[in-house]
């Protein structure tokens, strides 16, 4: 009997180590969590498509998938609310693209965009639907943040997309305000059906700012659930929803998260235009056609042509 009591107090942890341990142990999972999504998304290669490697170089990056790759400029929404209604790249985006073709451009170039949005208004539901095209219907809290990377190739030119969620949750808005710095594109996700969402947007969006250059960053504003609306009351919505875009100069979509309807589209329109004003920024900064892999943005929408405009282009009129 002593010698199986002696065995179960050997089996048994110290009464404060469990406490202390706990932190230590969240933290430990939440990064090994991290580190395995990260593996699976980026380093793991499938060896039937992956690219015939270079001597002395190292192949990374798996290719991108067939259906992410843009040469055209997607276009907007609706015009009443849109960042710009070109419709095309601007010319010297095109020509830089075009002398660096190579690959030697934009080796992971990566553009950090923000999630934000009141509890259940659909922010996860949102990306998980563009980046794994799935939609659970059992809603789960995001606690914190969470991120996805979705990779592009625009104009020929490797271009990653960093999709940072965040919480909705008062709680947890503290902890997920840190991870707001160094957004070149926030995200504002409203309920379609909730106009109470919709008015605290712009909240949303100065918490957003407090962290960023207003400067410095493209505005989208997305009403999810779209699936939910009758016509008529998606009239009424859309109405209040356009006056909000134009207030805080933002480009305005309606999703659905549910079916699918415009969510493809919306990433791919904002994965254009941050690349577009990426090179516009790194073309303005350095004076050269040559584009760096230090990515920053330094022109607002309303000035992002007249600026890149000034200074002429040896490649391009």
């Amino acid at each position: 009997m002593s010698h199986v009591s002696g065995l179960e107090s050997r089996r048994e942890a110290p009464p404060l180590l469990g406490p202390l341990l706990s932190p230590f142990l969240l933290l430990a999972g939440s990064w090994l969590r991290q580190m395995l999504r990260s593996n699976r998304r980026f380093f793991i290669t499938n060896s039937a498509r992956a690219p015939r490697k270079t001597p002395g170089k190292m192949n990374i990056l798996a290719p991108v998938r067939r259906d992410r790759v843009l040469a055209e400029l997607p276009q907007c929404l609706r015009k009443e609310a849109a960042l710009h209604v070109h419709k095309d790249f601007h010319p010297r985006v095109t020509c830089a693209c075009q002398e660096h073709r190579t690959g030697t451009v934009g080796r992971f170039k990566i553009s950090k965009v923000i999630v934000v949005g009141d509890l259940s208004v659909g922010k996860t539901c949102l990306i998980n639907r563009f980046c794994k095209d799935t939609f659970d219907k059992n809603y789960k809290a995001t606690i914190g943040v969470d991120f996805e990377m979705e990779r592009f190739e625009v104009l020929g030119v490797p271009f990653s997309l960093q999709l940072w969620d965040t919480a909705g949750q008062e709680r947890f808005k503290c902890i997920a305000s840190t991870y707001y710095r160094g957004a070149q594109a926030i995200i504002i996700v409203f309920n379609l059906n909730d106009v109470a969402s919709l008015e605290h947007t712009k909240q949303w969006l100065a918490d957003a700012l407090k962290e960023n250059d207003p400067a410095s960053v493209l505005l989208f504003l997305v009403g999810s659930k779209k699936d939910l609306s009758t016509p008529a009351q998606y009239v009424l919505m859309e109405k209040d929803a356009l006056k909000v875009a134009q207030e805080i100069k933002a480009e305005y979509w309606a999703v659905s998260s549910l079916t699918g309807e415009n969510v493809r589209e919306f990433f791919f329109r904002v994965a254009a235009l941050t690349f577009e004003a990426n090179v516009l920024a790194e073309l303005e900064k350095s004076g050269a056609r040559r584009i760096g892999d230090v990515v920053r943005i330094n022109s607002n929408d309303s000035n992002l042509y007249q600026t890149a405009s000034k200074k002429k282009s040896t490649c391009c009129s």
